[in-house]
């Protein structure tokens, strides 16, 4: 019988402390708040206003390495920055206009493992995909591991592989992604 009345006892208070008391919010507070809303929706306006494309660029370049993971990229970044960033910027350049920067976005979530995706390419304002971008482990016999750089694009459902390059690993088998 005890445990029953202390239950009933927590539950109580319970109700009373937290169920009976409501705050009151004094006029003023409400009226700055909106004031600091639109505030920061100016701020982030402003924000917005300035993005360019080298900034899309950048966060490309900085999911690709975090795809790679360290050691990875510490084999074959100065390849990835010779052959497959300026093709990178290139696809981004043309799949996004230049005055609706921003309104794009790239994502931050890239596949590890051995799953291909780098990063997508996305319209804010409809949600959809523009292109996706991905990397492969491609073992040729005779010759050892190649990592293919490619992306997919919108219009022909995502099927079709648009090469970016490749870059040698080496004969011994690579690391997960992002390890």
């Amino acid at each position: 019988m005890k445990i029953w009345l202390r239950k009933l006892f927590v539950s109580l208070v319970a109700v009373m402390t937290l169920g009976l008391y409501i705050p009151q919010v004094p006029a003023e507070s409400e009226a700055s708040g909106a004031e600091t809303v639109r505030e920061e929706t100016a701020f982030s306006e402003e924000l917005s206003q300035q993005l360019t494309v080298e900034d899309l660029t950048d966060k490309a370049k900085e999911q690709t390495f975090t795809k790679l993971g360290p050691r990875i990229r510490e084999k074959v970044e100065k390849d990835i920055v010779e052959t497959i960033f300026p093709e990178i910027e290139t696809v981004i350049e043309s799949r996004v206009n230049a005055g609706e920067v921003p309104l794009y976005e790239i994502s931050e979530n890239p596949a590890a493992g051995y799953g291909e995706k780098i990063f997508n390419l996305t319209n804010t304002r409809s949600g959809e995909e523009l292109a996706r971008f991905h990397v492969r482990r491609d073992l040729r016999p005779g010759e050892g591991y190649w990592f293919n750089f490619h992306y997919h694009v919108k219009e022909d459902g995502y099927e079709t592989h648009y090469p970016l390059g490749e870059i040698y690993w080496d004969k011994n088998t690579p690391p997960k992604w992002m390890s």
